[in-house]
């Protein structure tokens, strides 16, 4: 795939007249002609400068970064680093059936929750850095369906708690949620997903029904304290009498509001079963 210069700057951070730059003075990157006279990169020549950028960011000179990086054999380039810089060219181009595919061979080999720790999760992570709001809607269906099957896809073992995961209303970005459902499911836990969007009602019903054992709820998106307090009390009442766990940057904020309304909050799933574990302790004392 070859790759105009646009693209490669917002792939690598770098600017394009940077680029040319460095092209002019250290024969640094050394891109090929298009027949309209355009620049036009290899997947290598994009990670080279990925590697340059990483170099000057240690401290060496762009002049030291260039020489180091010339005389790396491209096979010391990790290939998980590269097939991940092959997503990233694949969406910047709006290629979904190349950038699937890249998902599909990076799960080759690995079990549920490392693929979801070590290459879905850091691609969530990276994509509102790297991407304007066309490429990321892309690019975040991609990765959530991939995290949907992962998690469909697993076989359940045993009878263990119940955790019913939700986000509250008006947050739609369920990506750590669903990693939650994967590492729970790992862990024995029989897991009911509601995903984005859910109100207070719906929270409701799916309690009556299921009686979980902890309800978790996914704050992303950030709230003014007037919205977040009417919202987690909301989902509070709903949930009642079942431990709620919020989890969730745009819950950080607002860690002594939510603990007053009665709510416990957990940064990981080792963090959610202590408190599930400490709750359920609590109401089995005499």
């Amino acid at each position: 795939m070859s790759l105009r210069i646009r693209t490669i700057a917002r792939l690598t951070g770098i600017r394009e007249a940077t680029l040319r730059a460095w092209e002019r003075r250290h024969g640094f990157p050394r891109p090929e002609r298009s027949e309209n006279n355009y620049r036009v990169y290899s997947r290598d020549e994009v990670e080279a400068v990925r590697r340059v950028a990483k170099l000057m960011g240690e401290g060496l000179s762009v002049s030291e970064a260039i020489a180091q990086v010339r005389d790396e054999p491209a096979r010391s380039v990790p290939p998980a680093s590269r097939r991940m810089e092959r997503f990233w060219a694949a969406v910047m181009m709006l290629d979904a059936e190349a950038a699937d595919a890249v998902l599909s061979e990076a799960q080759v080999g690995l079990d549920a929750t490392t693929y979801c720790d070590t290459v879905l999760l850091p691609l969530l992570r990276e994509m509102a850095s790297r991407l304007d709001v066309a490429r990321e809607h892309m690019a975040s269906a991609l990765v959530r369906q991939r995290l949907r099957m992962l998690l469909a896809g697993m076989e359940r073992v045993g009878e263990g708690p119940r955790g019913l995961l939700a986000c509250p209303a008006r947050d739609h970005h369920e990506g750590g949620l669903l990693a939650l459902g994967v590492h729970l499911k790992a862990r024995g836990w029989r897991v009911t997903l509601l995903g984005a969007d859910t109100p207070a009602e719906a929270l409701h019903g799916a309690c009556l029904q299921l009686r979980p054992d902890v309800v978790a709820l996914s704050f992303i998106r950030r709230r003014d304290a007037e919205d977040f307090v009417r919202v987690l009390s909301e989902a509070m009442h709903a949930c009642a009498p079942v431990p709620v766990v919020i989890g969730g940057p745009g819950a950080r904020e607002h860690l002594k509001t939510l603990f007053t309304l009665g709510a416990q909050y957990a940064e990981s799933t080792e963090e959610l079963i202590a408190v599930w574990q400490q709750a359920r302790n609590a109401q089995n004392r005499p």
